[in-house]
């Protein structure tokens, strides 16, 4: 069993702390798309979080540059820090995008994708407190994946429905880009547990 010593446990704070964000994020992605009145200030309000983020991510690459002793390979941690941070990003673009378009609605589909988005994050914050006890990753890792998967799905689903309804064709490449990017953050998501996995078989 991987085990860490006392003073290696700043760098697990901080991931989780980062984790801890990504989810207040996509929290208020959910509410930004089930409630969608004062857009410019719910996205700003996400953009903050967004802000926080970075903030988070260049703690740890700040720890990592003044620690000789790290809990696991300095590699994973900062492929794990950009991975967070990754997710964090498409979920801001996503209301920013919405924003910026000044889309007067969101559709269902849009709301089931930012629905995904909550619970494969909360997975995520699952799988980072895993790190201290590496068998109870597998349970988050399949949620992740299997959101991952459904993320996929749907998007493709509210796409082909755009293109078969006839619209404006200008709204059509917006909600079409809306919906990739509300997809983009799944895959983010499942790129953290790929980085998981890789430091389970190392240290399994």
């Amino acid at each position: 069993m991987f085990r860490l010593l006392p003073k290696e446990e700043t760098f697990f704070e901080l991931l989780n702390q980062a984790a801890q964000n990504v989810l207040q994020a996509a929290r208020l992605l959910k509410q930004f798309l089930d409630d969608y009145r004062d857009v410019e200030r719910k996205a700003e309000e996400i953009k903050a979080v967004e802000e926080k983020g970075d903030e988070l991510t260049h703690a740890i690459i700040d720890r990592l540059n003044r620690t000789f002793i790290t809990p696991f390979d300095r590699e994973d941690i900062f492929t794990l820090a950009k991975s967070l941070d990754d997710v964090l990003d498409w979920i801001e673009a996503s209301s920013a995008r919405m924003a910026v378009y000044k889309i007067p609605h969101a559709t269902s589909e849009a709301a089931e994708l930012g629905h995904i988005v909550v619970s494969e994050c909360e997975a995520v914050v699952e799988a980072i407190a895993s790190l201290r006890n590496l068998d109870r990753l597998a349970g988050p890792l399949r949620e992740i994946n299997r959101l991952e998967n459904l993320a996929d799905h749907v998007q493709r689903d509210a796409i082909a429905k755009l293109f078969s309804s006839n619209g404006n064709p200008i709204e059509v490449m917006k909600w079409k880009e809306i919906y990739e990017t509300l997809e983009e953050a799944t895959d983010q998501g499942e790129h953290v547990a790929h980085v998981l996995e890789g430091i389970y078989a190392k240290h399994k």
